[in-house]
This record gives structure tokens, C-alpha cells and sequence, in this order.
């Protein structure tokens, strides 16, 4: 099923292959196993791209709200209408549980819907006059061409966000997605072509990351760059940023404290926690990552956390019963390997997990792990894991550990585990962040804002903020003649 699909270049409302001859093979995590190519992108395909991208806004932003409306809609439906075949899709080239994979199309899908609606709602405002012959007014016109790039723990969803709310603005798009996961985009470019979007309203490149990056956010035809990426790579693409002095929105890095006060309900806690944390092997920018435990919760909260993770069955999406796939790519198992040593070597408790699975011997594995009583100074309390693996540490009071969880440079989540109506209002405002569930660890919908502070980025995706970054605002002031 995956060969017989379109993996290539998409511009102008056509697949190709481009002008190269180079490409890249795309592993499944699973078995390591080449599952299929994508074309390298080279210069010449990229400036079409532009080109393509440049004449698709011409004819995108006149169509009017309702009718684009309308298109974004039908891509909501096909995509539904899809979502056993894309499933297989997403789970192959991912790792992820088939029913992972259902559940992230769905939220794929509702992002369209959404945004279907707010393309009818882009409001201006209207301003009294100073006199009688002034009218002064704001209307909000799309900021141009966009280009956006995706990350692959979350393949239909993270470009969903980008697409949908960039065509409801009015703007045309240029999509770079990961290389380890471009079925997935594929799909939702091609949902966008037989919805009938006019040619380069959407188009899609692949291949190296760094230089088409660079090529399209040099380009003065782009007005608007999306990232959903790592904290150095949104740091490098800023850079270019700012030498056009262009809109950028950075959905950056994150690791998310969890703070369990002694008072929460402490074993439903640690069961929505453990589930969240596990989702994708781990691999979620938004994930509960830093668990936070008052004193008098630890040995409870350990127990049923640990209880859950050994529960969980390890195997590829198509295996009996598997509810739990591999890492993307070989990168997360050594840095996962990497962080474990590290917190044994300084003193934390490995409550289970902590290697390969036996028996396993092929694809990106990792037994989900528990770390109890680990230091501050761990690397998996500093760096973002991106792994199957939870640290748990305890604290003292408010005051400390509102301190602790504030002490690293991400911002993006936090969750706060408390009956006290107080504590938990407390907490959620004291954290350094962009998002707070309160007893909640599902804190992310179509119609509400996704982003972070400090270094986890900049801007939101997502609720009726998101379309806001791909539009301009126009003072216009009349005097009457």
C-alpha cells in the first residue's frame, strides 16, 4: 500500500519526481526495513516551488471566504472518509499504534473543519472619528506566501495546523515534511487537491532540510515561516528570519513539569500521566516529561506509574495486541540509552524498563522506563527526552517546587495535580509556561491556542489565535471630501 501512493514533489497541482536524480530512502521503525523514497529537492525544484507558490496566492486570496471555507471543509470530510488506509499509512512509517494513528486523523481532520469556520470569521474593527469627515477602520488582509515546516512525531497534525490555518487566512503554502514520515503530508496534500484547491495554492518539497530552508526563507516571495521543530533548528531559522524581517511562528522544544501534590487523587493521577507520557513512545513535544512529587504522594504515585508502564504491550502496529511502537529513527534509541546511563550514574533508581526489549532485535525499540529519586542535575531533567522514559523526583513545598519546574529554558506545558482549588490556581499561574492542564493531561484541540513561551517558541496554533499569524493588519483612514 505504501508503494502504490504518491510520495514526490507537489507543485503547481502536480506530482513529480523534480529536476534531480537524488533521493531518500524512508525506514520503518519498526523493522529498519526501506519502505520507500522521497525525492531531494534540488535548487531549480525549489525556485518552482516558489514560482508555484507565488501565482497559487494570486488566485487563493480571491476566493472568497465562503467558498474557501467550503473547500476546507470537503478536505475534513476526505480525509475521514480515508482514515483506515491513511492509518496503516501513518502507523508504517511512524511506529505508532494503529490506534494512535486514528485518533491523530481525526484531530488532523477537525483542524480543517475548524478553520473552515474561522476563514468566515476574519473580523476587522471600525473606529470613531475624531470629527464628523474622519471614518477610521482596520481589516486584516493574508500575509502572502507561506512556508512551513513539520516535525515527525506528530506527521498529519502539526501540518494540518500549518495548512489549514494558512488557507483560511488567504495564504498560499510551501510544506517541508520530515523526511522520516512524508506519506502522511502526502495525503493531506492530495486531500487539499481533489477538494479542489486551485494549483500552488498547496505544494510540497522534500529532502534536505538545512538548504531547503535555507533557499525558501531567503526568498523574498516567502512572507511567513511555521516551524514545528527542535529549539536549535527554530534558533537557525529565526536567523534567516530575521534578515527579511518575516513572521515566524515557532512551536518549539519542550519538557513539561508534572507537579503531584500530596492532597491529588494520587493513583488517577499516575495513571492519566503514565498513558500520557508513554503516547508515541514518548516522542511528544507536549508531554508530561519532569514528575514533581510531594513527599507524602511518591511511594503511591511510583507504584501505579511503574504498574502502567510494565503493562503496556511493546511491538510493531501490526502485532497482537501492541500498544506501544518503537522510536522513529535511530537517534532517539541512543539518546535514550544515553540519558538512562546518565541518571543511574548520578544516583537515580531504575524502577523498571531501562533497555531493548528482548526479542526484538530489529527496529527502534525502547522498553518504557521509570526513574525514581532523580537529582536535578540529571540530563533527563534538562535536556527534552523525546523518549519513553519518566523522572521521578520529590519536593518539599510550593515554593520549591514551582522554583524546579521553572528552571530550565522551555516553556511550552505544565500540569498541576491538586483537590485544593487554591494550589492548583496557584501553581497553574506560577508556571513559566504557554499551556496548563489542571488535573487534565489532554490539553490540545483544534479550537484552542497551541504554543509556548521562553524558548519552547513563539506565537499559537490552533482556537481562533492561530489564523491571527498569518494575517496582516490594515489601519485605513478616511476623511470625507
Amino acid at each position: 500500500m505504501y508503494h502504490d501512493r504518491d510520495f514526490g514533489l507537489y507543485i503547481e497541482g502536480r506530482w513529480s519526481w523534480g529536476s534531480g536524480t537524488q533521493k531518500k530512502p524512508i525506514l520503518d521503525p519498526a523493522t529498519e526495513g526501506v519502505i520507500g523514497h522521497i525525492p531531494d529537492a534540488n535548487s531549480d525544484d525549489i525556485e518552482q516551488a516558489l514560482q508555484s507558490a507565488a501565482a497559487g496566492f494570486k488566485l487563493w486570496k480571491a476566493v472568497q471566504p465562503w467558498e474557501r471555507s467550503e473547500k476546507l471543509r470537503n478536505v475534513s470530510q476526505l480525509l475521514r472518509q480515508r482514515i483506515d488506509e491513511l492509518s496503516i499509512v501513518m502507523s508504517t512509517e511512524s511506529g505508532k499504534p494503529l490506534a494512535e494513528s486514528r485518533g491523530e486523523w481525526i484531530a488532523c481532520a477537525e483542524q480543517f473543519e475548524w478553520y473552515a469556520e474561522e476563514a468566515k470569521r476574519i473580523f476587522g474593527q471600525i473606529y470613531p472619528g475624531r470629527d464628523e469627515a474622519t471614518r477610521m477602520s482596520v481589516i486584516y488582509q493574508p500575509v502572502g506566501v507561506v512556508a512551513a515546516f513539520s516535525a515527525w512525531n506528530f506527521p498529519a497534525l502539526l501540518p494540518a495546523r500549518k495548512i489549514a490555518a494558512a488557507l483560511a487566512a488567504g495564504c498560499s503554502v510551501i510544506l517541508k515534511p520530515a523526511g522520516e514520515t512524508p506519506g502522511c503530508a502526502a495525503a493531506i496534500v492530495k486531500a487539499c487537491h481533489d477538494a479542489g484547491l486551485p494549483p500552488g495554492a498547496v505544494n510540497m518539497v522534500t529532502g534536505n532540510s538545512a538548504r531547503i530552508a535555507e533557499q525558501l526563507i531567503r526568498s523574498p516571495i516567502v512572507r511567513k515561516v511555521s516551524l514545528t521543530g527542535s529549539t536549535p533548528v527554530g534558533k537557525q531559522l529565526l536567523h534567516l528570519c530575521a534578515d527579511g524581517v518575516k513572521k515566524a511562528t515557532m512551536e518549539l522544544g519542550g519538557h513539561a513539569p508534572v507537579l503531584i501534590f500530596a492532597d491529588a487523587d494520587i493513583e488517577a493521577a499516575a495513571e492519566a500521566c503514565a498513558k500520557a507520557k508513554f503516547r508515541n513512545c514518548g516522542q511528544v513535544c507536549a508531554s508530561p516529561s519532569r514528575f514533581y512529587l510531594q513527599e507524602a504522594a511518591y511511594d503511591r504515585f511510583a507504584k501505579r506509574f511503574t504498574e502502567v508502564a510494565q503493562q503496556l504491550t511493546i511491538g510493531r502496529f501490526d502485532a497482537p495486541g501492541a500498544d506501544f511502537g518503537p522510536l522513529a529513527n535511530a537517534r532517539g534509541l541512543a539518546h535514550s540509552k544515553r540519558i538512562v546511563k546518565d541518571a543511574l550514574e548520578r544516583g537515580a533508581k531504575l524502577l523498571t524498563g531501562g533497555k531493548q526489549p528482548a526479542g526484538l532485535d530489529r527496529g527502534f525499540f525502547f522498553e518504557p522506563t521509570v526513574l525514581g529519586h532523580v537529582p536535578d542535575d540529571a540530563t533527563i531533567m534538562i535536556e527534552e527526552p523525546f523518549a519513553p522514559i519518566a523522572p521521578l523526583a520529590v519536593f518539599r513545598d510550593f515554593d520549591d517546587v514551582v522554583a524546579r519546574a521553572n528552571a530550565t529554558p522551555f516553556g511550552l506545558t505544565g500540569y498541576v495535580f491538586s483537590r485544593d482549588l487554591r494550589t492548583a490556581t496557584m501553581a497553574a499561574e506560577a508556571l513559566e509556561v504557554g499551556m496548563v492542564g489542571i488535573n487534565e493531561v489532554a490539553i490540545a484541540s483544534a479550537d484552542a491556542p497551541f504554543g509556548g513561551i521562553k524558548e519552547s517558541g513563539m506565537g499559537r496554533e490552533g482556537g481562533s489565535l492561530g489564523i491571527k499569524d498569518y494575517l496582516e493588519a490594515k489601519f485605513i483612514k478616511t476623511r470625507l471630501t
